[in-house]
């Protein structure tokens, strides 16, 4: 998952991408308001991470910009200012979530868990299809009983995957929800990544899970054989 943050303390900008990284999330950082703002309308995220005390543009009139062009991403506030007055105006602003400094990684990580929740409307931390689980704390997956071994691109992709199940997902969006802004789109490695957990997920053609869909991309979802016809020329 593809989170931004934008904070103007450099050493706690560094240590919170650090760690967000560690936990395979995709990182993306502004340093001031417009930077940030401009991330934000040309990425799609799935989560911001907003200091309100940030240079040129401050963090909450960044996000009523960002409301008012219509971007729900999921936002979290997480700065210095904790009377009860400030933090009604960043939740009046458009903010998902409020947490102060100085704070805890681990409740900030179980609150963009949290917020990446309601996003799918799931009530737990795991992600299931079929005989498929993922635990999104410990990051482990299951196919039945069986414990399977995912590199962190592998567990990412598979997360998006899931996380958007039953639709249809470009091979750009996969790129972008997993690759930083750098990614260099002419090559072939959302495909590579594709086959490599197809290899170790979902190899047997009778419960296929991961589909093409030729020219556009991929969906995942329980395969149906009524609409098999669905992904014309397809890989099953």
């Amino acid at each position: 998952m593809r989170v931004l943050i934008v904070e103007d303390e450099l050493s706690l900008l560094r240590i919170i991408s650090k760690r967000l990284k560690e936990e395979g999330y995709s990182v993306d950082t502004a340093k001031d308001g417009k930077e940030g703002l401009y991330l934000a309308e040309t990425i799609d995220y799935d989560c911001i991470i907003l200091d309100i005390m940030i240079p040129v543009i401050d963090g909450v009139s960044l996000l009523k910009k960002i409301r008012t062009k219509k971007i729900m991403v999921p936002v979290l506030f997480l700065t210095a200012k904790d009377s009860v007055i400030d933090r009604v105006e960043g939740l009046d602003s458009g903010a998902d979530d409020y947490l102060v400094k100085p704070f805890s990684f681990d409740e900030l990580s179980a609150r963009i868990r949290a917020l990446l929740r309601r996003q799918t409307n799931s009530k737990d931390n795991f992600l299931k299809l079929g005989d498929l689980t993922v635990d999104l704390i410990t990051h482990e997956v299951f196919k039945g009983k069986v414990l399977v071994q995912l590199t962190s691109k592998e567990y990412a992709i598979l997360e998006y995957l899931l996380r958007n199940k039953n639709r249809i997902l470009t091979k750009s969006q996969i790129a972008e929800h997993v690759w930083n802004y750098d990614f260099d789109y002419s090559s072939n490695i959302v495909e590579v990544y594709i086959r490599y957990l197809r290899r170790k997920i979902d190899n047997n053609p009778r419960t296929k899970l991961i589909h093409t869909v030729r020219g556009t991309g991929y969906i995942i979802k329980e395969k149906n054989d009524h609409q098999e016809n669905t992904f014309i020329g397809g890989n099953k």
